[in-house]
């Protein structure tokens, strides 16, 4: 194949223009750079010459094929200039971070290179990005990007004072800590009935992932009140569910934990938008065709980790893992004083 995937230099594309005045052909041309033949096809195409006002003046010269294609790449923008940029940013797609989340990052740890989220976009549904099908290492996965839209209503009764709408407006405001939101995950029914519970809180965005072999409500509230019960009261205050019946167990979060809940109201999951987010950034690694049961527990640990260690942009690129130990360790640290003060009293 040879260098196929190098750009071509000045003195090749002199070559190029020697051989072919020689009226040699596009695969000895290609064997005698080392180059692919359709490198040569592309390359000539191209950087054609055409002036219709100098009829004289057509053909493939290599110096105007030179310019050409280096004002092609300025309008490209910035990741086609620099090939060393180009690799560092697949290279942080490959580890599942976002556009947004690499970009972020960048302007922080002060990078002499910076670039917009927006420019990675495009250089990854541009030309480039198509032929190496960099839009399968973002979340969703597609070739062009979709609406999304609301699940049907499924659900059961939820008293008033158990509404969104009852929810302290704080919690909304994301201005306090401890405020989880819960969702339940499923995967195609020829894959089984495992389920995969994600709670996630809404200021640090922290995750807890939690397998489960069904949707039956009383499995699913035992894996919610295992993963908060460790977490000192401070740290789960309240929590958010859409109305899907998995959840009518929720009494027992109150009973256990003393966990407050509120439930979105029909049709209407975008309220609890940070885990419905989170569950689009994991279907990248648990796709719809998962069989979740073969999925061990310490695959689900590592994913897990990787969700809590990537930098995100709503925390200005600090990680959740990072937020999340600086609220627990305040917490904890109230804790011990109260307790302190208590035995003293």
């Amino acid at each position: 194949m040879g260098k196929q995937y190098d750009r071509l230099t000045l003195d090749e594309r002199r070559l190029i223009f020697r051989l072919r005045e020689a009226k040699a052909g596009i695969r000895q041309i290609a064997e005698r750079l080392g180059r692919h033949r359709a490198t040569i096809y592309r390359e000539v195409r191209r950087n054609w010459y055409d002036d219709a006002e100098a009829p004289r003046m057509r053909g493939y010269f290599p110096v105007l094929a030179h310019d050409e294609t280096a004002r092609r790449r300025r309008h490209l923008g910035k990741l086609h200039r620099d090939e060393g940029l180009a690799a560092n940013i697949v290279a942080r797609l490959k580890d599942a971070w976002s556009p947004e989340q690499i970009a972020g990052r960048m302007r922080r740890e002060g990078h002499a290179a910076t670039i917009c989220h927006e420019t990675i976009y495009r250089y990854i549904y541009g030309p480039a990005g198509r032929t190496a099908e960099l839009y399968r290492l973002l979340p969703p996965r597609r070739r062009k990007r979709r609406s999304r839209y609301a699940r049907k209503a499924r659900g059961f009764y939820i008293p008033e004072e158990n509404t969104i709408a009852k929810r302290p407006a704080e919690i909304s405001a994301r201005v306090s800590f401890g405020h989880w939101e819960c969702d339940l995950v499923g995967f195609r029914q020829e894959f089984g009935k495992h389920k995969l519970t994600i709670l996630v809180e809404r200021l640090s965005r922290y995750t807890f992932l939690t397998s489960n072999p069904s949707r039956h409500s009383a499995g699913v509230m035992a894996g919610v009140v295992k993963d908060l019960a460790s977490l000192p009261p401070a740290c789960r205050q309240t929590i958010t569910f859409d109305r899907g019946t998995e959840f009518t167990g929720y009494p027992r979060l109150k009973e256990r934990l003393g966990v407050e809940s509120y439930f979105c109201a029909p049709q209407a999951p975008w309220q609890k938008g940070t885990v419905e987010n989170t569950n689009g950034r994991l279907r990248r690694f648990l796709p719809l065709d998962t069989d979740l049961s073969g999925t061990t527990a310490d695959e689900l640990t590592a994913l897990t980790h990787l969700m809590n260690t990537t930098p995100r942009k709503c925390l200005s690129y600090r990680t959740p893992a990072e937020v999340f130990q600086e609220f627990v360790t305040i917490a904890q640290s109230r804790d011990i004083l109260a307790r302190s003060v208590s035995h003293l009293g």
